[in-house]
């Protein structure tokens, strides 16, 4: 809770150490590319995809560090702020981009990379004038579980000893634990049930050592908050769409099928996704109302910087981001080329929206992934396809081509969405570790070209080997964006749905609860809130038996282990993503049936959250035995 000005990061502000240097920016673009194009498989497949910071990290140190015996904790974090770039591009793209090959239009791999790149590139210049008030101003106050364990990972191979030793302690078990599940398929990670006696309740667990660390780092209030909107959407609401529609005959849009033959799962695909959609619509217009303040502060900072010429010379060299002059001139060039110069040529209308959006949700995706880690995408993504939509629609345009004009607005706004996550936790690790905000904004920048020039050939190469809407590559994200599109322009769009999740998030404002994370777990399944807070629950625990100098110490120590779960989760998550891209099947446990038991697979998730819970009572690195 040290104010951001007040707090000394790991490598003072007077001391200088090579940073953005040539073996950074190299190791930095490949391992950017390599990222990319491995979550570009995975979020095809599972509508999501691994965070590439942490992996990116420890892939740094392993190769400046342990084979090139050189590099700086700097270049380290520069490496990673690179490197995960790639990550938050694939994101943005096949969270929309697929959806025109769902609707059988030809994909031009030189549009996709230009919109990634102006994607991209918006979403990380928006963000810079806000980056002194969510990373420094809100220090204490917004945790950024990513950033956080991010930076720990890099001072704990920078330190060595035993702090080291907890990382790796994390990292090695997490890793492992996620190699047997993900990759031998020993045991089951997603594990749910019905409740008996309240029909049509369902409990579940995504029993991933990644979401038991992001919560321990969440702390109890927020992981808290998030499961209170899954309880809500999958203990509340659920039951009483089933119970409702137990006796109707006909199916009720968006479905497709009566009620009563739904599961509960599919009534949270075609019902309480949309109502979750519409709590993230409010969330993020409230938030953006919100931080209104900071921006026109920001912003009238820089006209400040931009009228007396000042750039940054005085500034501390942690506090000194790229000049102003250069952002707004870069923002202004992004538009004038996305209206009028082909291969976009969106046109004024359509270029405007896209810089409307940008600027109402970067903000937002900025303070959610503050607090939560979560970057709610597709839910702000689909806010911005229903309102160009709309708008489009009511200027008369119509058909395949209004639909087309209305997803590439999307596009670009997704993609900028996705990079502002990756960024601002980037700059929160760069906060703690005492990078140079101005090299690793322009690092920023490095990693979302060199991750669009290739983003394009990945979508086609993937379409061709499996073909993407297929039972191989479902695209779950880019399938809801179609729909979403189609039901605007086809008047089949459940409102009423959004509407009640919007009034629901109201509700939950007036009550003086934070909007996002609530309307985040109504949004996502049950079993993605149901680690966090176990996580969370540990930490409250902690707290509530220490203080002062002996719950800061005790509490280091859980954040070491839970840093050291979500780097062994994402590093092994990526690794075999990779494996199955190249068709390596490693799943012979798939044959042990007795494993696949439930209870079964709980065992090894308990003996995790058993360590956590030990290794959050050392009171001190130095206390871990030999």
């Amino acid at each position: 809770m040290i104010p951001g000005d007040q707090y000394e990061p790991f490598v003072s502000s007077d001391i200088t150490m090579p940073e953005l240097t040539l073996q950074a920016i190299v190791l930095g673009c490949i391992l950017s590319i390599v990222f990319g194009a491995a979550n570009a498989y995975l979020g095809l497949r599972l509508g999501q995809t691994v965070g590439a910071s942490v992996p990116c990290a420890v892939t740094s140190m392993a190769i400046l560090r342990g084979i090139l015996k050189r590099g700086t904790i700097l270049e380290n974090n520069m490496v990673q702020t690179i490197g995960s770039a790639g990550e938050s591009i694939a994101g943005g793209v096949i969270f929309t981009v697929p959806a025109l090959i769902v609707w059988g239009m030809e994909v031009s791999v030189t549009q996709v990379a230009i919109m990634a790149l102006v994607g991209g590139t918006l979403g990380v210049l928006i963000l810079i004038p806000l980056r002194r008030y969510f990373v420094s101003d809100q220090h204490g106050e917004l945790p950024f579980p990513d950033g956080t364990a991010c930076a720990e990972v890099l001072v704990a191979g920078e330190s060595g000893g035993k702090s080291a030793k907890m990382l790796f302690i994390g990292g090695g078990l997490s890793g492992l634990y996620t190699l047997c599940v993900n990759g031998f398929k020993l045991w089951e990670s997603g594990v749910g049930t019905l409740i008996k006696g309240f029909q049509n309740a369902f409990i579940g667990i995504e029993a991933t050592p990644a979401l038991l660390g992001v919560g321990y780092v969440m702390g109890p209030r927020i992981s808290a908050i998030m499961f209170s909107g899954a309880a809500l959407g999958w203990l509340v609401i659920i039951p009483l769409i089933k119970y409702f529609g137990a006796g109707l005959t006909a199916a009720v849009y968006p479905a497709t099928v009566p009620i009563a033959e739904l599961g509960v799962k599919e009534v949270w695909s075609f019902y309480l996704r949309y109502i979750g959609a519409g709590a993230v619509v409010f969330g993020g217009v409230w938030s953006f109302i919100k931080v209104i303040p900071v921006m026109f502060k920001s912003f009238k900072m820089g006209f400040e910087q931009l009228s007396n010429g000042n750039s940054g010379s005085g500034m501390k060299r942690t506090d000194n981001d790229l000049n102003m002059v250069v952002v707004l001139g870069l923002i202004g060039i992004i538009f004038v080329f996305i209206a009028f110069f082909p291969p976009l040529k969106l046109g004024f209308v359509r270029a405007l929206l896209v810089l409307i959006f940008t600027t109402l949700f970067v903000p937002v995706a900025a303070k959610m992934v503050g607090l939560t880690s979560n970057n709610p995408i597709s839910g702000m993504t689909i806010a911005t396809l229903l309102v160009t939509s709309l708008i489009l629609k009511a200027m008369g345009s119509t058909g395949e081509k209004g639909m087309l004009a209305a997803l590439s607005v999307g596009v670009i706004v997704c993609i900028a969405v996705g990079i502002t996550g990756d960024t601002s936790q980037d700059l929160k690790t760069g906060f703690l570790v005492g990078a140079t905000p101005k090299k690793q904004q322009i690092g920023e920048l490095i990693g979302v070209v060199s991750s669009a020039l290739v983003i394009g050939f990945v979508i086609n190469l993937l379409n061709k080997a499996y073909g993407i809407g297929s039972e191989a590559l479902p695209a779950p994200q880019a399938t809801l964006m179609s729909l979403v599109v189609k039901g605007v322009f086809t008047g089949n769009l459940p409102w009423i749905l959004l509407f009640i999740g919007m009034a629901i998030g109201a509700v939950v404002e007036l009550l003086g609860i934070p909007v996002l994370p609530f309307a985040i777990g109504l949004y996502l399944p049950i079993s993605l809130s149901t680690a966090p807070i176990l996580g969370g629950f540990i930490r409250g625990m902690l707290e509530k038996r220490k203080k002062g100098e002996e719950l800061a110490l005790r509490r280091e120590s859980g954040i070491l282990i839970a840093s050291g779960f979500v780097a062994g989760d994402s590093l092994m998550g990526v690794i075999l993503a990779v494996f199955a891209y190249f068709g390596v099947n490693m799943g012979f446990g798939e044959k042990i049936g007795f494993l696949h038991n439930p209870i079964v697979s709980l065992i090894p998730y308990a003996l995790l959250w058993c360590v956590l819970l030990y290794y959050s009572n050392i009171r001190k690195p130095d206390e871990l035995n030999e």
